[in-house]
């Protein structure tokens, strides 16, 4: 028995050895000669990661082809109002002024160093979106305010608001109208193809107020017929009523009442498609609030350009960077339009300030800075 115990533990402990020495059914590796090793490499500099703000190399179906077809015609054709003195009016001689049309003047500004090279394209309500849709126009800047159903079904694209409004109603000073419930049953006159046109119907739906709309085709007919007396008010955005009143032949005998209808964001708009001519048209907005926000004027931004230190004003007047090459600009685009058309608060003064028949307070139109709404992203 002592024998057979002694037989199974040297078997055992030879099964342990062999186990250890790489035995079983695989056999052990062959000895291999000395792998051959690469020649010896100086040490290679670790990359910096990418950053975030890489150009993607990708261009969209028309990226380009407003900004060439522009060039190539040496001029933009702006589409604009001619009757709402303030924001797009024609004087006796024929000449276009108005807060959208000094917009039209800085992308010029932008494009050509030349704000002359625009030509202007009066347009109705009625005409204006399928002027931009066909491409008769290459912008629309005509007091049009931003909805849901503009942005997503007209195949356009607004650029950053330009004028916060609202919509209001105006009377006569003797007509004893103090607000909208003293309209029931009187006439409205309101032009087709606006945002007023639904908005005052909405609101007079809400508060359960009958009256008879007056439609006309254009804001001379509108204002005519109310001057006429052929309605009891007439309504359209805030700003152009203070711009139609200026021109009645009594402005003193009206009043605009102390109510707001609706939100009315306006600003230009482009077609969709071109995402290179919508950010040249929304950094042309965004340049004229920063100068404002900087203290440059067209009357210092020679001076500030050669004294100033700010990386950011650099940056905006073409000294550091290749922003207005990014924009298929040149690089002083953003100085040209501070030096040729000056910032928002001097275009906002020329056409709505205090000194002109149409003066506005800037309101929500200052800079966020004086708390108003307006902020223009980081040039960098």
């Amino acid at each position: 028995m002592r024998k057979l115990y002694l037989a199974f533990v040297a078997l055992l402990v030879a099964s342990i050895l062999l186990a250890a020495c790489g035995g079983g059914s695989t056999p052990a590796p062959a000895p291999q000669p000395p792998a051959q090793q690469p020649p010896t490499q100086a040490p290679q500099p670790t990359q910096a990661p990418t950053p975030a703000t890489t150009t993607i190399n990708f261009t969209a179906p028309g990226y380009g082809g407003t900004l060439a077809a522009v060039k190539e015609r040496g001029k933009l054709i702006c589409g604009v109002n001619s009757q709402v003195p303030g924001f797009g009016y024609v004087d006796a001689n024929g000449n276009f002024s108005g807060f959208d049309v000094d917009y039209c003047r800085a992308l010029a500004a932008a494009i050509f160093g030349d704000p002359t090279k625009v030509e202007y394209r009066p347009l109705t309500a009625a005409e204006r979106f399928a002027a931009l849709q066909s491409g008769e126009i290459d912008i629309l800047s005509r007091n049009t305010t931003w909805t849901f159903v503009r942005d997503t079904e007209l195949n356009s694209n607004f650029v950053h608001t330009t004028f916060y409004d609202g919509q209001g109603i105006m009377v006569r000073s003797d007509s004893g109208i103090t607000k909208l419930e003293d309209l029931e049953g009187g006439a409205i006159c309101v032009q087709t193809g606006t945002t007023t046109e639904l908005n005052l119907a909405d609101v007079m739906a809400a508060l359960g107020i009958s009256y008879t709309p007056a439609v006309y085709e254009n804001a001379d007919s509108t204002f005519g017929a109310y001057a006429e007396g052929r309605c009891d008010a007439v309504t359209t955005d805030k700003s152009g009523l203070v711009a139609r009143r200026a021109i009645l032949p009594d402005p003193a005998n009206h009043v605009i009442l102390d109510v707001t209808l609706s939100k009315e964001p306006l600003g230009p708009l482009v077609r969709h498609g071109d995402d290179q001519w919508f950010d040249i048209a929304q950094w042309t907005v965004f340049a004229l609030i920063a100068a404002e926000e900087y203290g440059i004027t067209s009357a210092n931004v020679d001076e500030v350009r050669a004294s100033t230190t700010s990386p950011e004003v650099k940056r905006l007047l073409g000294l550091e960077g290749d922003f207005g090459l990014k924009l298929g600009l040149t690089n002083d685009w953003a100085y040209n339009i501070i030096k040729l058309v000056g910032n928002y608060e001097e275009i906002y003064n020329r056409n709505l300030g205090p000194e002109t028949p149409t003066y506005i307070p800037r309101g929500y139109n200052q800079l966020y800075t004086e708390g108003g709404l307006l902020y223009s992203p980081p040039f960098r």
